[in-house]
């Protein structure tokens, strides 16, 4: 079991860099006894248990939040259902994105026979909105289908609404699909990464999560920097600087 990365911590709430790969909660859809960090906070907390304010996919790495008694969970859960928390993600998709824009499309209900066996194909498409802005470019000389030469885009995803894959969906969407999604993505250009750069994960981060802190009243701006191989491959790409690496980055202001 992995050691957690603790980004911030006081009487209420403590946040979490998630390793992607890593499950939130047991599911029964893994082999009893696999890690997760539920589990993991409750070795922490000496026995206490975690109380849960969002979710990560398991592929996804970075930021997550939880709380450390029921009130400032609630507290928290109606900030994010009242949209006053702002999450920021990075990715890296195929191809050259434009320099940023805003994907509104809504989205159907996922269904998942295993994981979701309530969810209802029946239900009308909901509200999904992502703005997103492209941080930087590069061409790889690695031919990829029918192409001499591979291009792909750092990008920056705020998303205003949270559905479930909200992020993949809206950029396989507007064709910019992430690299090493293995349900929305490019499967040629996710064979072509684990060929050339063994890449092993989703190429997507919670960089940074904003929001008041509903008991001090402070802004909380928490950043993740990303792991140790994305750093690497980042840097060889030429992308050094444009994103969170190094030092957690912990911002916390009075509130006005």
């Amino acid at each position: 079991m992995c050691d957690l990365n603790i980004l911030f911590e006081d009487d209420d709430i403590i946040a979490l860099n998630k390793p992607s790969g890593l499950l939130v909660h047991p599911s029964w859809i893994a082999p009893r006894g696999t890690p997760n960090l539920a589990s993991m906070l409750k070795v922490y907390f000496n026995g206490g248990s975690p109380y849960t304010i969002h979710r990560l996919d398991r592929p996804t790495s970075g930021v997550i939040l939880f709380g450390k008694n029921k009130e400032i969970a609630q507290k928290m859960n109606a900030l994010f259902a009242e949209r006053k928390v702002e999450k920021n993600y990075l990715c890296m998709v195929r191809g050259y994105t434009p320099d940023g824009d805003v994907i509104d499309y809504a989205l159907k209900e996922e269904l998942d026979k295993i994981a979701d066996k309530h969810a209802n194909k029946d239900k009308e498409p909901q509200e999904a909105v992502s703005d997103y802005r492209r941080l930087g470019t590069v061409e790889l000389d690695i031919p990829v289908g029918r192409y001499e030469k591979s291009r792909y885009s750092l990008v920056e995803v705020k998303p205003k609404t949270g559905r479930k894959h909200q992020i993949r969906r809206h950029m396989k969407h507007i064709f910019h699909p992430i690299i090493g999604d293995t349900n929305h993505g490019d499967n040629k250009h996710n064979k072509s990464f684990r060929e050339n750069f063994d890449l092993q994960r989703l190429m997507l981060m919670a960089s940074t999560i904003k929001f008041e802190h509903p008991i001090t009243h402070q802004v909380m701006e928490i950043t993740a920097p990303v792991d140790l191989y994305t750093d690497q491959l980042f840097t060889q790409f030429g992308w050094a600087g444009l994103y969170p690496s190094d030092n957690t980055h912990l911002t916390i202001n009075a509130f006005d």
